[in-house]
C-alpha cells in the first residue's frame, strides 16, 4: 500500500533482546518460571473461591476476579514474549497488535478500578461492621465487579480506537517485548497529541482517582482499628486487610517507580537505560500478578485453609 511516498505498515518488529542473544535464553527460563507459578497460583485461589462455601464473600469474590484478572493479564502478553525470545525479529500483524494493546491496557485499567473496590469493601467491613451484610450484598457487589470490567474496557476501546486510526509509515521497529502503546505510538508518522492527552486524563481517572480513594479509605480504616481497645482485635482487624494493602503497595509503588525514575541525559547510555526501561516493564507485568496469590495465601488464614482443604481433597481422591 502507498500513501504518498511512503509505505503503509501491514505488521511491526518486536526488537525484544534480539541484540543481546545470551540473556534472551535465560530470561525464557525465568519468564517461562513466573507465567506457570501465575497460572498455578491464580488458578487454585480461583477454584477455593469458587468451591469452598467459606469463601463465598464479597472479599473473596473480588479476589477471584482479581486473580482471574491476572491470568488473563499475563496470557495477553506473555505467550507473546516467551516467543519472541525463541524468535529473533518476531514479527506481528497490525491487527494482532491492536488486539494485544487493548487486552493488555483493558486488564491493567480494570485492576486499578477493582482494588478500589476492594478497599471500600474493606471500609464497610471495618469501619461499619453491622451494616456490612446489607451495604456489600450480592445485589451490590456484583455490579461492582462488572462495572470494574465494563470500565477498563471502555477506557481500552477508546485508546487503543485512537491509536489504530493514525498512519504508521517508515520505521515499523517496535522497541519492546510486546505491542506497548507507548513504544507503538512513537512509531506513527502524525500529530499524537490526541492520544497523550488521552492517555492523560485516563490516568488521572484510573490512577490517580483509584489511589485517592484507596488511600481515603485506608485512612478511616487505620483510625477505626487503632480505636480498638484490645492489641488482639487491633490485630486481628488489621489482618483482614494487610493482604489487600500489601498488593495496592506493590501494584502502585511498582507504576511509580516504573514512570517516576529519572532518564539519563547521557546519550552512550541510552542503549542501556533502553534495555533497563524494557526488563523493568516486562517484571512489572509478570511479578505483581506472581505475587498476589502468594500474598493472599500467606496472609489470609481462611485462604490457607481453603487451599490445603483442595489440596487434601485432589491427593486422597
Amino acid at each position: 500500500m502507498e500513501v504518498g511516498n511512503q509505505s503503509v505498515v501491514a505488521g511491526f518488529v518486536l526488537l525484544g533482546l534480539s541484540d543481546q542473544p545470551k540473556l534472551e535464553k535465560m530470561f525464557f527460563v525465568f519468564i517461562l518460571l513466573m507465567y506457570l507459578v501465575i497460572l498455578l497460583g491464580n488458578g487454585v485461589l480461583i477454584l477455593v473461591t469458587i468451591l469452598d462455601s467459606r469463601l463465598h464473600t464479597p472479599m473473596y469474590f473480588f479476589l477471584g476476579n482479581l486473580s482471574f484478572l491476572d491470568i488473563c493479564y499475563t496470557t495477553s502478553s506473555i505467550p507473546l514474549v516467551l516467543d519472541g525470545f525463541l524468535t529473533p525479529r518476531k514479527t506481528i500483524s497490525f491487527s494482532g497488535c491492536a488486539m494485544q494493546m487493548f487486552l493488555s491496557f483493558a486488564m491493567g485499567a480494570t485492576e486499578c478500578v477493582l482494588l478500589g473496590m476492594m478497599a471500600f469493601d474493606r471500609y464497610v467491613a471495618i469501619c461499619n461492621p453491622l451494616r456490612y451484610p446489607v451495604v456489600m450484598s450480592k445485589a451490590v457487589y456484583v455490579p461492582m465487579a462488572i462495572s470494574s470490567w465494563v470500565a477498563g474496557g471502555a477506557n481500552s476501546l477508546v485508546q487503543i480506537s485512537l491509536a489504530v486510526q493514525l498512519p504508521f509509515c517508515g520505521d515499523n521497529v517496535i522497541n519492546h517485548f510486546t505491542c506497548e502503546i507507548l513504544a507503538v505510538l512513537k512509531l506513527a508518522c502524525a500529530d499524537i497529541s490526541i492520544n497523550v492527552i488521552s492517555m492523560g486524563v485516563a490516568n488521572v481517572i484510573f490512577l490517580g482517582v483509584p489511589v485517592l480513594f484507596i488511600s481515603g479509605s485506608y485512612v478511616f480504616i487505620i483510625a477505626t482499628i487503632l480505636r480498638i481497645p484490645s492489641a488482639e482485635g487491633r490485630k486481628k482487624a488489621f489482618s483482614t486487610c494487610s493482604a489487600h494493602l500489601t498488593v495496592v503497595v506493590i501494584f502502585y509503588g511498582t507504576i511509580l517507580f516504573m514512570y517516576a525514575k529519572p532518564k539519563s541525559k547521557d546519550p552512550l547510555g541510552a542503549d542501556k537505560q533502553d534495555l533497563s526501561d524494557k526488563l523493568i516493564s516486562l517484571f512489572y507485568g509478570v511479578l505483581t500478578p506472581m505475587l498476589n496469590p502468594i500474598i493472599y495465601s500467606l496472609r489470609n488464614k481462611h485462604v490457607k485453609v481453603a487451599v490445603k482443604t483442595l489440596v487434601s481433597q485432589k491427593c486422597f481422591a
